[in-house]
């Protein structure tokens, strides 16, 4: 396990953008039948999902989210050195959309921008990145975004999916200081199972692939342009790996569940969290979800949990451990001490950035 430690550096502001539109998952009992929606709520614990305009992409939901921070926090963008964007769904393959948000938000050139293609470890494998440029250079502060739009490569023949997923987009900014805890980090990579959650078409390698969707060994029907998860395989990892690793880091870092307020964790399916929780004995007070009304939100789970149920209360600073797991494959984790007074309510939005190519 990589461990990252940094000294001197807090969370000073987050911000989380969810489209209007939440569509109900009993609304595809047409599609896939009153049985299968049953057990698919049962299993899941998603009873609606956020769902991005067509038009809309994750920049657009993470643009959002970083003019709502930077409204509501003292931070100026002059202070700004680094922009990350953490994005599956970006808006072109070249440039990285980073320098569209660059553009956009109108920070200076001195700014370093790139993009991180992860999903739903990229909350916390983006932080360890933006961390460590702030942590070795002479930048006051900087924004890390977050953002996808899932949908737009999944089947919508795809039942295992298609109703799971949400849209959404995040903005966290961090700045320099002295009165802060520290923050840990710790992370772990498999990509022999690189073909666990997979969009095999779309990209180099595979470019000429027919676009008609055909019925695939599940029944379902899919193109190689769609987005495909072997289920038995993810949920054999969330179960197995991730828990171990939060078991190696806790102890690691000398800590128990008892050191802890809350344990956000990536918003995988209820059943995942439920065993995460069973085997670690964190009590379920401890875990606050939102997949019930948002779905699985890829790499925006972590920050999304954290204004949905901290946004606007004035609870003071919180001992929270975060874990994110998935495509990659990969998992991560860490602890950190997070002041909910920078924590900003949800916003909605469906505002698509027009002055495109």
């Amino acid at each position: 396990m990589l461990i990252g430690s940094f000294q001197h550096i807090k969370v000073a502001g987050l911000s989380v953008a969810v489209p209007t539109e939440k569509v109900a998952v009993d609304t595809f009992s047409d599609i896939f039948g009153t049985e299968n929606i049953e057990k698919f709520k049962e299993m899941t614990g998603v009873q609606s999902v956020s769902r991005a305009k067509p038009n809309q992409t994750a920049s657009d939901l993470g643009y959002e989210a970083a003019v709502d921070v930077f409204e509501k926090s003292k931070v100026s963008k002059s202070d700004i050195g680094f922009l990350i964007f953490v994005t599956q769904k970006p808006d072109y393959r070249v440039p990285s959309t980073a320098f569209v948000l660059h553009k956009r938000l109108q920070l200076p050139e001195y700014c370093l921008c790139f993009d991180l293609n992860l999903a739903c470890s990229g909350f916390i494998f983006g932080l360890q990145t933006i961390l460590s440029l702030l942590d070795n250079s002479e930048s006051k502060a900087a924004l890390l975004i977050t953002g996808d739009t899932s949908v737009k490569t999944l089947s919508p023949h795809d039942r295992t999916m298609v109703m799971l997923f949400g849209d959404s987009g995040s903005a966290t900014l961090l700045e320099k200081t002295k009165d802060v805890a520290p923050v840990h980090l710790g992370f772990r990579t498999d990509g022999h199972r690189f073909k666990s959650i997979i969009t095999p078409a779309g990209a180099y390698r595979n470019r000429n692939l027919p676009h008609d969707r055909v019925a695939w060994s599940d029944g379902i029907l899919r193109s190689d342009y769609d987005t495909h998860m072997k289920g038995m395989d993810v949920f054999g990892f969330s179960i197995t790996d991730v828990p171990q690793l939060m078991k190696d880091f806790m102890a690691s870092r000398e800590t128990t569940t008892e050191d802890y307020d809350f344990f956000v964790l990536h918003q995988a399916n209820n059943y995942i969290l439920k065993q995460l929780s069973r085997k670690l004995k964190i009590p379920v007070e401890k875990i606050p979800v939102s997949l019930d009304r948002f779905g699985n939100n890829s790499s925006n789970s972590i920050p999304l949990v954290l204004a949905d149920h901290f946004g606007g209360k004035h609870l003071g600073n919180l001992h929270i451990f975060i874990c994110g797991f998935g495509a990659g494959l990969s998992l991560a984790c860490g602890d950190l001490v997070i002041d909910t007074a920078v924590v900003n309510p949800l916003l909605e939005t469906d505002f698509c950035y027009l002055d495109s190519y």
